[in-house]
């Protein structure tokens, strides 16, 4: 029987199982079009071949657990660093600034090779769960700020970290993207929209 390293079995079977992930996600950084096998996944965690098989039942389950791992992270990052700021229009940077900080770390690389290696329900519905939980602390910073149409405001917002995200992946400096966002962005967020 295995050594639990762990206080307790269900801590120490959440600790494999996010070994698991972290090694599965690591992986597919490597090798982007195309799942990593079990044993593959289990031998970078530093386990046994089995161990994977407790925890998954297929490629195809890990692969879903993955995408459910991987999306709310990214939309957790980006709420914390907008909780971390107190103006709307600063929020509304610190939105586009971390999502590009996420690009620019390789997740946005991670979630492409998972959109384009799956074809799970899991993975569309994570992605649209993932757009519109980003999109509404965006359309609240952006109301507060005294946008007339917030809706319309994040979809600007949007292309621009879209545009920007295309550009670090095509070798900008994360440093020259955000300089760009700020130079377009600056002069909107610190006009008094509110009066």
């Amino acid at each position: 029987m295995p050594k639990i390293q762990a206080a307790t079995v269900a801590e120490h079977r959440a600790a494999q199982r996010a070994a698991l992930l972290d090694a599965a996600r690591a992986l597919l950084s490597q090798r982007p079009d195309e799942v990593p096998r079990l044993a593959d996944v289990a031998q970078h965690a530093g386990l046994a071949r089995s161990s994977a098989y407790s925890y998954f039942k297929s490629r195809a389950d890990m692969f879903d657990a993955l995408v459910t791992d991987t999306f709310p992270r990214w939309s957790a990052y980006v709420e914390q660093q907008m909780g971390s700021v107190t103006t709307p229009g600063r929020k509304i940077l610190t939105y586009v600034e971390a999502n590009l900080q996420l690009v620019a770390r390789g997740d946005h690389a991670l979630a492409r090779a998972l959109a384009a290696i799956g074809d799970s329900e899991t993975l569309a519905t994570s992605s649209r769960l993932l757009h519109d939980s980003l999109e509404v602390p965006l359309r609240a910073a952006l109301a507060d700020h005294g946008a007339a149409h917030p809706e319309r405001m994040a979809e600007l917002i949007q292309s621009i970290v879209y545009t920007l995200s295309r550009m670090i992946e095509n070798g900008l400096s994360l440093r020259a993207a955000t300089g760009l966002a700020r130079d377009l962005l600056t002069p909107y967020v610190e006009q008094d929209t509110t009066s």
